[in-house]
């Protein structure tokens, strides 16, 4: 879980303590912000809940597609499937 008082630090927090944040990164699988004048600026986050992002990121834009083309009306019947299968099998 998120921790406001733990994960977020400024830029010059970070130079200096880099191999402490990514171990932190890693163990906690927490983001971490890093802050620039006062202001959220990036988010280290571990390779893991990375991947775990852009697949569901990924996954949602395949269902939006699927979406749009349903309202669209481009939708082929399950029977219809089975028998453009049927037919290319022979």
């Amino acid at each position: 879980m998120f921790n406001l008082k733990n994960d977020i630090r400024s830029i010059s927090y970070v130079k200096s303590h880099a191999a402490e944040i990514i171990r932190q990164v890693e163990d906690n699988k927490n983001p971490f912000v890093i802050t620039q004048n006062g202001e959220a600026k990036a988010v280290i986050i571990d390779v893991e809940s990375y991947q775990k992002l852009i697949d569901a990121v990924n996954l949602m834009k395949v269902i939006s597609i699927g979406d749009q083309e349903i309202v669209a009306g481009k939708v082929v019947s399950h029977d219809e499937v089975k028998n453009q299968i049927n037919k290319l099998l022979g």
